[in-house]
């Protein structure tokens, strides 16, 4: 009852931001970006396809909203940006005579009408797998509240590799165009020279599916072919996103945003089929965020416990739960035969990990926050930057040796 009369008020509060600013999104082409996992890196590869085409075009992630070399912070742990901040960006990419924008586009923005009023050319879903929970109450709610993008949308993009693909597509009106993209099947797959245009960054299976859903969507754009292959020969990464920091060290580390029990599976499935030689462990930092899908905790460690040989649980945006709770609810799923630490305090955690636990050749990777700035304790976000942390403990070890 709660929930749908917050629903109704936020249907009301899209209305009139659409109405306030003009109705913005009707002069531009607009593409959107939803799913779980993969949706950042899409948004980012569609939009660097755009520009190395020649296209005037923005961008709104969860790292930030981007209009050509202007980079607009768009709040704390926000992606989709409420109705009143979504449409006055709108209407600056309108002003700013901006041609198409790429909107990473979440579940509770379309639950909450933030995107009413947005029609888009393409959309994009690039899987659904277990997340928010703590809100939407069901898989099949998730799934509903993920649909509503492709019911506003010309051309729908599926992968037909994911397990909710044919739920999916019993969702879609019959007017939207489907196309399909997979590794082995769907009308665009990866083939020999798109597999070989991939860049390093790309290189990795779960951001090479990433690639080829942002292909697919310049496709349907009608983008030329040459200026798709480009981008992604060349594309350099995301900020927090397998973000290697510190050269020339003993060990490598790195940074990543994976923050579900599938994020978290791919990510330390790469990092295990990176390493070189039997000696090489790896070492996975992380936590769960507060007042967030609590049923994903266990998972994550059960995840963690396949696939890392050391584990260090901390902190991550604990807002008004006690930390030591929710590290206990993590550690519930690690195997007994998987050393796990419990540290608390997120940059304790990351030293233990980096000065103490590290051997030469070790990987560590501490997972959870990737580019965020801050921390939620309680009610207040505090600066954090999990890439400063980890040149602290990196710089403290090369003193320590």
């Amino acid at each position: 009852m709660w929930q749908s009369l917050k629903n109704i008020y936020h249907f009301w509060l899209a209305l009139l931001a659409n109405l306030w600013f003009g109705y913005p999104s009707k002069r531009l082409i607009l593409i959107g970006v939803t799913g779980t996992d993969g949706k950042t890196t899409t948004v980012h590869l569609i939009y660097e396809i755009l520009r190395t085409a020649g296209k005037r075009v923005a961008m709104v992630s969860s790292v930030a909203a981007r209009l050509g070399e202007k980079e607009i912070d768009t709040g704390f742990h926000v992606t989709t940006p409420v109705s009143f901040k979504l449409q006055r960006l709108l209407k600056r990419m309108v002003e700013e005579k901006y041609q198409y924008a790429v909107l990473e586009v979440t579940s509770h923005g379309l639950d909450q009408h933030r995107l009413l009023g947005c029609h888009f050319k393409v959309a994009v879903l690039t899987n659904i797998t277990h997340e928010h929970l703590d809100y939407h109450k069901s898989s099949i709610r998730y799934v509903r509240a993920k649909a509503k993008l492709f019911r506003q949308t010309e051309v729908a993009i599926l992968n037909a590799d994911d397990a909710a693909y044919a739920l999916v597509r019993e969702m879609l009106p019959g007017n939207v165009k489907t196309l399909t993209y997979g590794r082995s099947r769907g009308d665009y797959t990866m083939t020999g020279q798109f597999r070989s245009s991939l860049s390093p960054k790309l290189s990795e299976a779960y951001n090479a599916v990433n690639a080829l859903a942002a292909f697919s969507a310049a496709k349907a754009l009608k983008i030329e072919q040459e200026a798709i292959l480009r981008t992604l020969r060349q594309f350099k990464g995301i900020e927090g996103r397998m973000e290697q920091v510190g050269r020339n060290e003993d060990i490598a580390v790195f940074v990543d945003f994976a923050h579900t029990p599938n994020a978290l599976k791919e990510a330390l499935s790469a990092l295990r089929g990176k390493r070189k030689l039997p000696s090489e462990r790896i070492i996975a930092v992380f936590g769960a965020a507060g007042l967030r899908d609590p049923s994903k905790r266990p998972m994550m460690g059960e995840v963690a416990s396949r696939l890392a040989d050391e584990i260090v649980l901390t902190a991550e945006d604990p807002r008004t739960e006690d930390v030591g709770k929710i590290i206990e609810q993590i550690a519930r799923g690690v195997s007994e035969e998987t050393p796990v630490y419990k540290i608390p305090d997120r940059q304790k955690a990351i030293d233990y990990a980096i000065i103490e636990l590290a051997k030469k050749n070790d990987v560590v990777a501490v997972f959870g926050k990737g580019h965020e700035k801050s921390m939620c304790f309680g009610r207040t976000e505090y600066p954090w930057s999990d890439h400063e942390a980890v040149r602290r403990a990196l710089k403290t070890r090369k003193k320590a040796k």
